[in-house]
């Protein structure tokens, strides 16, 4: 690895993390439930273009040097499994066993879909 290639992780982590709090804290002010919408919203957003990324990457449209800066630095930063996580457990310490497997079940489906849509945009574009 390059040093070029360490520089522009470090900088998609830098866009990275503030855009998962920036976006997480708009969803929660603006909808409030019970679920961690914010965590949800950002993970499923992030699945996709990391889908997308991949599928650009595998047909020959997405640079190394594009892949590190956006892929593994600003998506690596952006989406969160930490805090997916941590809020399901969250939900179960509470009593919200409901809410809590509904959160695991959907985002991970829709995490998923959401990567293969992506995928097959940036695999086909």
């Amino acid at each position: 690895m390059t040093l070029e290639i360490y520089l522009l992780v470090g900088v998609g982590g830098f866009v990275g993390a503030p855009s998962r709090y920036l976006v997480d804290r708009a969803v929660n002010h603006r909808i409030e439930s019970d679920l961690p919408l914010g965590t949800f919203l950002v993970n499923i957003s992030g699945s996709f273009v990391l889908g997308l990324l991949t599928g650009l990457s595998l047909s020959n449209h997405l640079s190394p040097l594009a892949k590190a800066l956006l892929g593994t630095g600003f998506c690596g930063a952006y989406t969160t499994f930490s805090t997916f996580s941590y809020e399901t457990l969250r939900l179960l310490e509470v009593g919200q066993v409901l809410e809590a497997a509904l959160n695991a079940f959907v985002s991970v489906v829709v995490g998923l879909l959401g990567a293969v849509a992506g995928f097959a945009i940036g695999y086909n574009f």
